[in-house]
């Protein structure tokens, strides 16, 4: 094995500082979030919480946790991104290898309209006048529908296609007799893992931090996803704050509404924080999709 020249060296050491810095920088808010969830509210704002926490409360995960309206938001969210997942990848998969495809007739055209979507949009007034002509105001549907298709995840799954699957993989199954449609099913879905769980957590993670959909196109309660709840559980704890006259009462409402802001950070990330470790090893593969291969 050959060995390292000392500049070598000095440029691992400076290289391995800055990784380790970039990461820090992060981490450390997702950490501190963490650690101040389980603080108290004096503790934090005092500047005592940095590295571990202090004066250790769960009062404000009580709050949280207590209202049965957490719960509906949680059922709610996931059966929207479940749907919004299983939606969009039947939509962005096939479309991608389509478009992969050379013998494609108009995919040059095709892929440039989508791309041309990407910069110029509707808006969100024409959106919802046209969400309130198809009478889907107030429906689980239309959050499911308006994020199942992302131009981006098209681009991302039409990359990898290109680059992984060879044209002599098609010519050998089509002297076989396999039709197109046997092909995309046996042969392209089956070497395409990597991409899948990549897609599937794209979507996944865009519907469950979705707040705006809900805000815009829902208007019972009852269908509201999580982060409407967990805003309307924030905004009632400092509401109390700011309504009572009584300076102490004031101060300890607002002790009570900054704890809660920690957990419900923590409460509307945790899902996807358990999540990504086992799609990790898929997804940094498909981030590598279009790099430059050896």
């Amino acid at each position: 094995m050959k060995r390292k020249s000392k500049s070598d060296m000095v440029f691992d050491v400076i290289v391995t500082i800055i990784c380790v810095l970039c990461l820090l920088v992060v981490l450390y808010p997702i950490y501190f979030i963490f650690i101040a969830s389980f603080s108290s509210s004096s503790a934090v704002t005092s500047g005592k919480v940095i590295l571990l926490p202090k004066e250790i409360t769960f009062r404000g995960y009580e709050m949280v946790l207590e209202d049965p309206r957490v719960l509906t938001g949680y059922k709610n969210t996931f059966i929207y991104a479940i749907g919004t997942t299983i939606v969009g990848l039947c939509l962005t998969i096939p479309a991608g290898y389509a478009l992969s495809r050379p013998d494609f007739v108009g995919r040059k055209f095709i892929l440039k309209y989508y791309v041309f979507t990407m910069y110029f949009s509707g808006g969100m007034i024409p959106t919802y006048i046209l969400i309130r002509n198809l009478n889907m105001i107030d429906k689980g549907l239309t959050v499911i529908l308006m994020l199942s298709f992302s131009v981006h995840n098209l681009l991302v799954a039409r990359t990898f296609f290109a680059n992984t699957l060879p044209q002599e993989l098609w010519e050998a199954a089509e002297i076989d007799g396999c039709t197109n449609g046997r092909y995309f099913f046996e042969v392209v879905i089956p070497l395409s893992g990597a991409i899948i769980a990549v897609i599937a957590l794209y979507y996944c993670v865009a519907q469950w931090n979705d707040y705006m959909t809900s805000l815009l196109y829902l208007n019972t309660q009852s269908k509201y996803s999580l982060q409407m709840f967990l805003r309307d559980i924030l905004l009632a704890s400092k509401s109390v704050a700011m309504d009572t006259n009584d300076p102490e009462d004031m101060l300890e409402a607002m002790k009570i509404a900054q704890t809660i802001k920690y957990s419900v950070a923590i409460v509307a990330i945790l899902p996807m924080m358990v999540l990504y470790p086992f799609l990790q090893r898929y997804f940094v593969k498909g981030v590598m999709i279009g790099s430059i291969k050896g």
